[in-house]
C-alpha cells in the first residue's frame, strides 16, 4: 500500500507508512488528517464509532505540528492518530465511560497512557465508543462488514474505527476478552500485552487484577510500534525493562508452538475449528517451528467461574455509589452482576484471587516447554446484534496475565471474519511481536486490507 499518494487515500496507510511519508517524503501532518476526517465524515454515519470527535481540533493540532517541524525532532507518531476508548482520562475532551451518568464529564487530566502517545507526537482525533462502564451492553457501534453483526461489545468503536480505516491505531482495554474478541469480529490486529507493561493510571478501574490495556493495528509493525510508545518504561521499572529488552533482542529461529485445546474448546463452530487446525498443520510442516497439540482441560476449566466471581465483586465494589444512587442509570445487565457481587464474601473474593495465583503459576510453568500458544481467538464468527457470543478462550490469558495477539486470518461461510490467537509467557511481548513478525514474512499471515469496507 506504500505507493500510496492521492492525497485522499493516506486514511488507507498503516502508522509506519505514513511516519514514512512525513518523515522520508514531506507529506504534510495536515494532508494526512484531512484525509483522514473524510474518511470518518464518508464512513461514520454506518458505522457509529465515535463519541466524541473534534474535526477542528484535530486541524488545528495538523497545522501547528506542520509550522514547527523544521529543525525539531519527531516522535515515534508524529502526526499520527489514535483513537482512544472512552474509558480513559482525556484533558481535552469528555470521559463519559458509556454511561449516562457520567455524560459530559471532563476530568481535566490525561491518563499516563495518553500522556505517553502526547509525548511521542501522537493526534487524538476524539474517544471511540464503549460498553456501558466497559462491562457488557452493547453501544451503538455497527460491525464494517455487515450491520446485522456485533462488532464486539467494550471496545467496539476503536476495533472499528480501525478497520474501516477512520484511524491506523487505537487503545482498547481488556478484562475478559474485549480487545481479543473485537479484534477478531472486525479482522484486524489485535494485542493484549501482559498484565502491568501499560500503565493503568488516568483511566477506568473495573477489577485490579485483570484490567489491561490493550490495542488495534491493520499490520504487525504497527503493534510493535504502538508497544515501543505506550508500554512503561525508565528507572522506576528495572526489571521489566531489562527482561523486555532482552526479549526484543532475542531473535529465535526456532519456536516450539501448543496448539492448544481447552474446556472451552466444543464450543467452537465447527468451521473454526476446522480453520485453525488447518493452521496448526500448516505450520507444523515448517521446518522452524516444532508443534504439538496439547489438551489443557484440567488446569484451566475453572477460569470461568473464577474470573465471573472475581469480575462480579470487583465491580460491585468499583461502582457502589452508582448503585446506589445512580440505580434508575444503570442497565438491568450490570444492576445483576452489582446485585451478585454484593453477595460475594471477602473470604470468596480472596479464594478466588489464591486460584488465580496458582492457575497462573501453572501457566507459568507451561511455558518452560513451549514458546507460543497457538488457539482460536473466539468460538464463532460475531454473532448477531444483540446476542450473547459463546464462551470463548479469551478471558483465559487475561486471568493468567498473558500478553496475546489477535491474527485476522479466516473467514466463516458467510465471509465474516474470525481469527486465531497466538500467546506467550508472561513478560515475553516482544518474543510474541517476534513470533507474529515470523508469520508475516513466511506469508503464513497478511497484513490486513479490507476492500468490502473501503
Amino acid at each position: 500500500m506504500s505507493n500510496i499518494n492521492n492525497k485522499d487515500k493516506f486514511y488507507l496507510l498503516s502508522a509506519s507508512e505514513l511516519m514514512d511519508k512525513i518523515n522520508n517524503e514531506g507529506v504534510l501532518v495536515e494532508t494526512i488528517a484531512k484525509s483522514h476526517i473524510k474518511r470518518i465524515e464518508e464512513i461514520e454515519p454506518r458505522t457509529q464509532a465515535w463519541v466524541h470527535f473534534d474535526k477542528e481540533k484535530i486541524l488545528a493540532k495538523a497545522k501547528e505540528m506542520d509550522k514547527k517541524t523544521k529543525g525539531m525532532s519527531k516522535g515515534k507518531l508524529y502526526g499520527i492518530l489514535v483513537g482512544v476508548k472512552d474509558t480513559f482520562n482525556t484533558e481535552d475532551m469528555p470521559t463519559e465511560m458509556g454511561s449516562p451518568i457520567w455524560k459530559g464529564y471532563t476530568p481535566g487530566n490525561d491518563a499516563r497512557v495518553i500522556f505517553n502517545l502526547r509525548q511521542e507526537d501522537a493526534i487524538i482525533p476524539g474517544k471511540t465508543v464503549t460498553a456501558e462502564f466497559a462491562v457488557h451492553v452493547e453501544g451503538k457501534t455497527l460491525n464494517p462488514h455487515n450491520q446485522a453483526y456485533s462488532p464486539g461489545t467494550s471496545s467496539s468503536g476503536s476495533a472499528v474505527a480501525v478497520a474501516s480505516y477512520m484511524v491506523p491505531l487505537a487503545l482498547g482495554t481488556q478484562t475478559g476478552g474485549s480487545t481479543i474478541r473485537p479484534a477478531s469480529y472486525n479482522g484486524i490486529y489485535g494485542m493484549k500485552p501482559s498484565f502491568g507493561l501499560i500503565p493503568r493510571t488516568g483511566m477506568l478501574k473495573t477489577t485490579d487484577t485483570l484490567d489491561t490495556v490493550g490495542f488495534f493495528a491493520r499490520t504487525v509493525k504497527d503493534l510493535r510500534l504502538m508497544f515501543d510508545v505506550i508500554r512503561v518504561k525508565g528507572e522506576n521499572y528495572p526489571f521489566v525493562n531489562q527482561f523486555l529488552e532482552d526479549k526484543e533482542r532475542q531473535n529465535k529461529k526456532f519456536w516450539k508452538v501448543a496448539f492448544v485445546k481447552t474446556h472451552v474448546w466444543d464450543n467452537a463452530k465447527d468451521y473454526v475449528k476446522d480453520s485453525i487446525s488447518d493452521f496448526a498443520e500448516k505450520l507444523s510442516k515448517d521446518e522452524n517451528i516444532k508443534l504439538e497439540e496439547v489438551n489443557l482441560v484440567e488446569d484451566l476449566k475453572e477460569v470461568h467461574e473464577i474470573h465471573t466471581l472475581i469480575y462480579d465483586k470487583t465491580l460491585s465494589y468499583y461502582f457502589n455509589k452508582e448503585y446506589s444512587d445512580f440505580m434508575d442509570k444503570l442497565s438491568p445487565i450490570l444492576k445483576g452482576i452489582i446485585s451478585r457481587g454484593n453477595k460475594i464474601t471477602t473470604k470468596q473474593y480472596e479464594d478466588a484471587l489464591e486460584k488465580q495465583t496458582i492457575i497462573s503459576e501453572k501457566m507459568d510453568k507451561f511455558f518452560e516447554t513451549y514458546d507460543i500458544i497457538l488457539v482460536n481467538s473466539t468460538s464463532a464468527e460475531a454473532p448477531k446484534k444483540g446476542i450473547i457470543e459463546d464462551l470463548d478462550t479469551c478471558l483465559i490469558w487475561t486471568f493468567c496475565g498473558l500478553p496475546a495477539i489477535n491474527l485476522p486470518i479466516f473467514k466463516d461461510p458467510n465471509n465474516m471474519p474470525f481469527g486465531a490467537q497466538i500467546v506467550a509467557r508472561k513478560y515475553n511481548d516482544y518474543l510474541l511481536l517476534n513470533f507474529a513478525e515470523f508469520l508475516r514474512q513466511n506469508n503464513y499471515i497478511k497484513d490486513g486490507t479490507y476492500p468490502e469496507i473501503r
